[in-house]
């Protein structure tokens, strides 16, 4: 069986997982963070395999999954989680690409996305204590009407979803708002912060953020 998962450690207490086997358009990013009292998730990838067989420690202290947006490589394995929270806000899913098969019988046409329900609303300024960190909601609309991330205002980090990363900035999927994407990127150029941790590509520090923001808000004067 291929190993899905790839994991890295951020530090001792956040961890990077990704699914490298998927075409680059749909491969996110997910992070693991661990708080004093619980754990918690932010998005939750494809799901071609399931979390809990592959990476059964993620779910020791039965995290929350937090979903940036509702974009199907950032929900697959949402499901398996018994706390979901995203704000509420529908969006429509791209189709999957993947570049090989996690097993000989996987069947790539039978791939679906569970029905969830969400356990909690999340909307802009609410907050979600994991004991010995907090983070902040961020309502960044413009990749979809309901796009999220999440600011850990006491190390300056941000886990930004698909709002901001290396790479073009996709705003023209059927609930994308370049008028609301530039609100979002606006906000962005100065918010304070030591480093961001996107939704796909790798993580970068408060001087790119603001090249990035900026570069978009030129691009669609």
């Amino acid at each position: 069986m291929v190993d899905w998962y790839s994991r890295a450690d951020v530090d001792g207490h956040v961890v990077r997982i990704s699914e490298p086997h998927v075409n680059e358009l749909l491969s996110a990013n997910f992070w693991w963070l661990r708080g004093t009292d619980r754990d918690i998730v932010i998005d939750a990838g494809l799901g071609v395999v399931a979390l809990r067989e592959a990476i059964p420690g993620l779910f020791a202290r039965d995290p929350m999954v937090v979903l940036t947006h509702a974009h199907l490589d950032h929900v697959g394995a949402a499901a398996e989680f018994g706390d979901r929270a995203a704000h509420p806000a529908g969006e429509a899913v791209p189709e999957l690409m993947i570049d090989v098969l996690p097993d000989p019988g996987y069947d790539p046409a039978a791939y679906r996305v569970e029905p969830m329900t969400l356990h909690r609303l999340l909307d802009d300024g609410d907050r979600v204590d994991l004991g010995g960190r907090v983070l902040t909601v961020l309502h960044l609309p413009g990749h979809t009407p309901g796009s999220i991330a999440l600011l850990e205002e006491r190390t300056g980090t941000l886990y930004s979803g698909d709002i901001i990363y290396e790479g073009a900035l996709i705003d023209n999927l059927p609930n994308s708002d370049v008028a609301a994407y530039r609100r979002s990127m606006q906000f962005l150029v100065d918010l304070d912060v030591s480093v961001v941790h996107p939704g796909h590509g790798d993580s970068f520090d408060r001087t790119r953020l603001r090249q990035l923001a900026e570069t978009y808000l030129r691009r669609t004067a």
